[in-house]
């Protein structure tokens, strides 16, 4: 006769467990809120009285030259976009022939736009919009924080305690669209996995991945870069998933569950964007066109500023071969991580999704005619969740301290028309570049790169022999769990 599913050492391990999670949560809370706070006290140095007519502070951009520079696109924004006149975005607005854009439209996809909006109700300054901005921001960053303490536990102060949660917090609108990323793999953590009475799925495979999928559909119209992982996680489903790798050999493709992952995140968008496109179609158009115009100069940091361009100059040759190479050599990267992962998938039965996902980032990153320094922000959860070498993590985010501050020094010395000290030339160049050979590093070998421990066990527990029937035939299993 089998044990029972649940035993009275099951159920106080289980106790013991939940109040050890409780305190890394909350210390990890307590972390974020630290380095939040820091983030909100460097970048509002910024503003604040005077002010001049529209509302624009006279601190504006240097505040009083501070170690960590305050400029940010959250007060920088509040001229140019019509949202300190209060415009609902992209429904009245467009695009000049010079590409300026005009009537509310912003050069964001629209829920971004959205929190724009949302962040200039009822300011009349640039410090107001930022400190009501950053209101909106906080909780998601902390939100953040729960759910990777609950999938990684201790690894969490890797988010919550390190440099980029200082420095870019409140520089843009990322924690949002990060949070809806890390959402994703929390509910497939959770909803996918086996629970410990029952052995079964708790939500199903499909059902935790559809509803993953309109996370990240939700993510892409804030910042389009996690539907990245639509397709990984399609796979994913489409492979059956990982409950058990003794079932691998069993397996069949399930191209249904594929489809309804596919499809989930391409009506969830439809539905978002569809209202601003009957709305106001060319202040929606007007946001894709600005992007498609934008070049790949200093204000991108890409590597085809500090890289092609000494080859070719900022002409027009060099922006015509940036408008090629950068789409083509992006979709190879996406191409090369799933390769990856299907090798990873036949040799252990177990398609990759999170580390393609990661895999698909770094390309991105790395060959994208536009690289701002907060994307860090977007790869930091990589490095909680997967057993990246410490390194790599180390050497990363060193970089990026050192990228953030010269970069927003470079700004103004140029702007000013003098002369650039070599210190802030080989800080910035030479950042992008230490990046660029992490984030080659990063394609080549995410997909391999195991999970950290308790998400890893989550994602591929085995079914308990007890609670298994002995049988001569092998269990059936469809994908469809």
């Amino acid at each position: 006769m089998s044990e029972p599913l649940t035993t009275p050492s099951r159920r106080i391990g289980r106790l013991s467990g939940r109040g050890e999670s409780a305190v890394i949560v909350l210390v990890s809370l307590l972390a974020t809120a630290a380095t939040m706070f820091w983030s909100y006290q460097a970048k509002v140095a910024c503003g604040g009285a005077p002010f001049d007519a529209q509302g624009r502070s006279r601190n504006w951009p240097a505040g009083d030259g501070g170690l960590i520079p305050c400029y940010s696109d959250l007060m920088y924004l509040w001229l140019g976009r019509d949202i300190n006149n209060h415009v609902f975005p992209y429904i009245h607005g467009g695009i000049n022939p010079d590409g300026t854009l005009f009537g509310g439209v912003v050069e964001y996809p629209v829920l971004s736009g959205l929190f724009m909006y949302l962040g200039a109700i009822g300011a009349h300054t640039d410090t107001a919009f930022f400190t009501q901005s950053a209101l909106l921001l906080a909780p998601f960053g902390f939100a953040i924080t729960v759910m990777l303490a609950l999938m990684v536990r201790w690894w969490a102060l890797l988010w919550a305690a390190t440099p980029p949660l200082v420095l870019y917090s409140f520089h843009n609108w990322e924690l949002p669209v990060v949070a809806t990323a890390v959402g994703a793999i929390a509910v497939m953590a959770w909803g996918a996995s086996a629970d410990p009475d029952t052995g079964r799925r708790r939500l199903g495979l499909r059902t935790s991945a559809i509803l993953a999928a309109v996370l990240l559909s939700i993510g892409f119209c804030l910042k389009l870069y996690p539907g990245i992982s639509v397709l990984p996680l399609a796979a994913y489903v489409l492979t059956g998933g990982a409950v058990d790798v003794r079932d691998a050999a069993r397996r069949g493709l399930d191209w249904a569950g594929a489809a309804w992952v596919a499809g989930t995140a391409v009506l969830t968008v439809v539905a978002i964007q569809l209202p601003f496109m009957v709305l106001g179609f060319e202040g929606w158009k007007a946001a894709l066109s600005f992007q498609g115009r934008r070049k790949a100069d200093v204000d991108t940091n890409s590597i085809w500023y500090w890289g092609l361009r000494y080859l070719t100059g900022t002409t027009d040759t060099y922006h015509s071969l940036v408008g090629v190479l950068s789409p083509l050599l992006v979709l190879a990267s996406f191409a090369v991580a799933m390769y990856l992962g299907w090798r990873v998938y036949k040799r252990d039965g177990i398609f990759p999704w999170i580390g393609v996902s990661g895999a698909m980032l770094a390309g991105f990153m790395l060959f994208h005619k536009v690289h701002s320094p907060q994307y860090t922000l977007w790869l930091l959860p990589f490095f909680v969740l997967m057993r990246v070498r410490w390194q790599v993590i180390v050497i990363y985010l060193a970089t990026d301290v050192a990228l953030d501050l010269t970069i927003f020094r470079l700004f103004p010395i140029r702007d000013a028309g003098d002369p650039l000290p070599w210190w802030i030339l080989t800080g910035v160049a030479g950042s992008v570049w230490v990046h660029a050979a992490l984030l080659v590093y990063l394609i080549a070998t995410l997909a391999r790169t195991s999970l950290r421990e308790p998400l890893a066990s989550r994602l591929r527990r085995p079914i308990d022999a007890n609670r298994v029937e002995a049988t001569t035939a092998p269990p059936t299993f469809t994908g469809r769990a």
